[in-house]
């Protein structure tokens, strides 16, 4: 991606409150059902807390009941980037925001829906712009 944001950690940490540095710059995740879009249903769109690239939208969302924000597909394939991670003793598939690199949390193929899969994601990568009329 031609724009990809680089920062000094110095500069995210001015930047980002604690809970939202801890999770997009050192992989942190939040507590299963305590994050505001966990439960969030209305239309617009899911954007990167980090650096405002749009990354997911309300049509791709359902309700998991694993206790984060749920999605089947992002707004666009390369508004997303995903790489291996064994950390935790266990093979899963980080998700991350191609703009800043920031992690947004993990991909699943055990979605219920057509495409098959669940992103899981915390609610303090995001940020929510509902949708005008």
């Amino acid at each position: 991606m031609s724009n990809k944001i680089q920062k000094s950690e110095a500069e995210w940490k001015a930047e980002l409150s604690e809970e939202v540095f801890r999770i997009l710059r050192k992989k942190g995740t939040e507590r299963a059902y305590t994050g505001k879009y966990d439960k969030h249903y209305k239309a617009g769109s899911y954007h990167c807390a980090g650096c405002g690239e749009h990354l997911f939208d309300s049509d791709s969302k359902f309700d998991s009941h694993c206790g984060w924000p749920a999605f089947d597909a992002a707004a666009a394939k390369d508004k997303i980037s995903e790489e291996r991670d064994i950390s935790l003793g266990m093979l899963r598939t980080e998700v991350l925001c191609s703009k800043c690199d920031g992690h947004l949390g993990h991909v699943f193929n055990d979605g219920p829906t057509k495409t098959g899969l669940r992103y899981c994601i915390n609610s303090a990568s995001l940020t929510f712009k509902p949708k005008s009329n």
